[in-house]
């Protein structure tokens, strides 16, 4: 069924344009065209006039959301509502997210996912594993007694994923020292996307890492070293450009201070750094606690913290962390926007696909007020509308 999208502004993944009509067919974009040159015999869907139509929201990294967590019950009816409740919030596209846990939970997920993954109007793009392949000396809150070396039935395991998921991604999160080369370039010709988080990686070997392919830097600052005057580290590796790499970064104004990402912003130059959430039970739901390995995780003050004051993820939104990049970080709407779509589609190897309104991409749209506050989604054309 062919849909013409008028009446609002439209932000195309470039630029923000006025007087221009969004053309759908079924589940997929046809074309922008002034409204004048519009094709005839569509049905006419009118928006609000002070509304923005942009690319829906891509999330790599989300945990839970409506108060389930994947480690706590990896199966598909979690994976539905994890991102039904992201949708809410402009998230058209998420890869959940299973962190460090034992190894029987990792098959389970990875079903779950592609279970979910074969209805288009659930947005799974695929699933990361954040850990277990981490660094004991940066576990954040993944339980350290989890936290474990590669070994050949993960790398079968992981390899054979991609198959699974044709028109998905695997991303996997290790910490560089804690492999060696050949596994990341195993891992990498297999399609798995290798990223580096929960690392104490040198410099150096970060750089024989990335020369190996891995591509990704996992929740950039947090459970790393900070970068020192002799001790580059990770993070400067990071930094740097032109080096096929791509860095998300949780901007709550509470894992990273405004400042670094800032800087961190100037280093990379627009493209580079990608938006996440890190996103937990309680996005999405008013729960105030929940459970993660047997111990609770509080919501203060916009935090979600163990008893002992550890980061347990993050209380936040993609819509929240596109409005904190303008207001915190002094961006264009237009670059926080790309951050929350163009940027993680190219990441991921899917910007043919996503993250622009141009033809031939899939109809995965949110509708912002002036506030850019989420007031509709399409998932494949399908539409949602929110009070």
């Amino acid at each position: 069924m062919k849909r013409l999208l008028v009446g609002c502004r439209l932000f195309t993944g470039e630029d923000i344009i006025e007087g221009h009509a969004l053309v759908l067919d079924d589940s997929v974009i046809t074309g922008v065209t002034p409204l004048d040159r519009s094709p005839t015999g569509a049905e006419v869907v009118r928006l609000p006039p002070d509304a923005l139509l942009a690319p829906g929201f891509i999330d790599v990294q989300a945990n839970g959301a409506g108060g389930v967590l994947l480690n706590g019950d990896p199966t598909e009816a979690t994976v539905v509502t994890l991102a039904a409740a992201l949708r809410r919030f402009g998230g058209t596209g998420v890869l959940p997210t299973l962190i460090t846990d034992e190894r029987a939970k990792m098959r389970p997920a990875a079903e779950a996912v592609i279970g979910a993954a074969g209805r288009q109007e659930n947005g799974i793009l695929g699933i990361h594993f954040e850990g277990p392949f981490i660094s004991p000396e940066k576990p954040g809150v993944h339980d350290p007694r989890h936290i474990r070396r590669i070994d050949e039935e993960d790398l079968e395991f992981l390899c054979g994923l991609p198959a699974r998921l044709p028109r998905g991604r695997v991303l996997v999160t290790l910490a560089p020292e804690e492999v060696e080369d050949a596994v990341i370039a195993r891992l990498a010709n297999a399609g798995v996307l290798v990223s580096a988080g929960h690392t104490v990686a040198s410099y150096l070997r970060t750089k024989a890492a990335i020369a190996h392919g891995l591509t990704g830097f996992t929740h950039l600052f947090n459970a790393m070293p900070p970068i020192s005057s002799r001790q580059p580290g990770v993070a400067v590796a990071a930094l740097e450009r032109d080096n096929g790499t791509w860095a998300g970064i949780i901007v709550d104004d509470i894992h990273v201070d405004p400042a670094t990402l800032r800087m961190a912003l100037a280093a990379r130059g627009p493209g580079g750094l990608f938006l996440v959430t890190d996103a937990m039970p309680p996005v999405g739901s008013d729960i105030t606690e929940f459970q993660l390995y047997g111990q609770t995780i509080f919501r203060r003050g916009g935090r979600l913290v163990t008893a002992g004051g550890t980061l347990g993820g993050a209380d936040i939104d993609m819509a929240s962390s596109v409005r904190n990049c303008v207001s915190l970080l002094g961006l264009p709407l237009e670059e926080a926007l790309r951050m929350a779509s163009l940027y993680p589609a190219t990441f991921l190897g899917m910007a043919g696909r996503y993250g622009r309104l141009a033809a031939g991409h899939q109809a995965d749209l949110v509708l912002l007020d002036r506030e850019n506050h989420v007031l509709s989604t399409w998932v494949g054309g399908v539409r949602s509308d929110y009070g």
